[in-house]
């Protein structure tokens, strides 16, 4: 495969480019001593895990710069036992950079969650998705009496907790309460229409 390298400065990606140099311009006007930290140290006190979403910039919506938050985002934010990709980032996050709080972070109006519960094949994200249709299938009693958004919008709310659960019964949390490294879990859903974050009341620490 040959790749034209002519094609970055063109079009779209230019204008990337350009965003990029003004971010960087306007960065080190408001604070001179802003890129020397980050090369310096990492030391993020959240792990933020997220949906991959384009809606939902993580460090955005909390109000954090570059470095304040570690963050690992996937499709409907799921925490499997089997991703050794998310088990690696939540190791890195509770081992070697000892943030205090965990972050699992579902939102209103998630493409993921509502592919899960439609009928039939959308290829391999199916077999991803696969944990979020069983989820609905356990809270069936819940669910069928709701309809539309509302259904979906309790299902992201139900993945959340779900995932909270999941990343509290990991061998890496356990470990580290074991020791008694302070660290918390906590559950929230972010709303798209409105920009505001909704703590669902499922935070686990010890």
């Amino acid at each position: 495969m040959q790749i034209d390298r002519n094609t970055l400065g063109d079009g779209q990606m230019a204008q990337l480019f350009a965003n990029n140099r003004e971010w960087a311009a306007a960065s080190l006007a408001r604070d001179p001593e802003f890129f020397s930290r980050l090369v310096s140290q990492q030391a993020p006190a959240y792990l933020w895990i997220g949906c991959s979403d384009s809606r939902v910039p993580a460090n955005e919506i909390v109000g954090l710069a570059p470095g304040e938050v570690f963050v690992h985002r996937n499709v409907a934010n799921l925490v499997l036992h089997s991703d050794m990709n998310c088990l690696s980032v939540l190791q890195y996050a509770v081992e070697v950079l000892k943030v205090r709080d965990i972050i699992i972070c579902g939102h209103y109006g998630c493409g993921g969650v509502a592919a899960s519960i439609q009928s039939g094949s959308m290829g391999l994200i199916s077999n991803w998705l696969r944990p979020i249709r069983e989820l609905a299938e356990f809270h069936a009693g819940t669910l069928e009496h709701l309809r539309g958004t509302a259904r979906t919008d309790r299902l992201c709310e139900l993945n959340v907790v779900k995932q909270v659960a999941n990343v509290a019964n990991t061998t890496i949390v356990q470990d580290a309460w074991h020791r008694g490294q302070k660290l918390s879990v906590h559950g929230l859903c972010y709303g798209l229409g409105d920009g505001i974050l909704r703590d669902l009341n499922v935070s686990v620490s010890v």
